[in-house]
């Protein structure tokens, strides 16, 4: 009996290991009416089959006042999306349509909605320099953080 207890602890000591193993595949966002996420930096793991970026914006003020949205990119390409962000306006949720330096974004939800997106981890490499942002125009200054991606 006590030799079955063992091997059961240890098998389960095993699966856990190899769930953190998997890596962090969601990453889950807040973002309010004082314009602050509640994270400055989230981690995800390159060997994730897809990523999912989940945003809550826990303020009161609707979209069209404080509307937010995450955009991810490479951390030199945030500027130039965020300038090109006001033209793109805000039935196109502040994201410039097709733009290549896009690699995933929500759509613009006001308080007390939520949104996500998932797309392909490939999209992601190990050590690359990727943030993560809201596009809704002056948002993204300071509204932004790292997304810093593992093997």
């Amino acid at each position: 009996m006590k030799f079955t207890r063992t091997l059961v602890a240890i098998a389960l000591l095993g699966a856990a290991g190899m769930a953190q193993a998997a890596g962090n595949c969601t990453v889950s966002l807040k973002g309010d009416d004082a314009m602050k996420f509640d994270l400055k930096e989230a981690t995800v793991s390159a060997s994730c089959a897809t990523i999912t970026v989940e945003l809550t914006h826990t303020g009161k003020l609707p979209a069209t006042a404080m509307g937010h949205n995450v955009v991810v990119s490479k951390t030199p390409d945030m500027a130039g999306v965020a300038r090109d962000a006001i033209k793109a306006g805000a039935a196109n949720a502040y994201v410039p349509a097709g733009d290549a330096r896009v690699i995933a974004h929500t759509d613009l939800v006001g308080g007390g909605q939520k949104t996500r997106v998932t797309f392909p981890g490939n999209k992601l490499t190990a050590g690359g320099d990727y943030s993560f942002y809201c596009s809704f125009p002056g948002h993204s200054t300071l509204m932004k953080g790292k997304l810093v991606v593992v093997k």
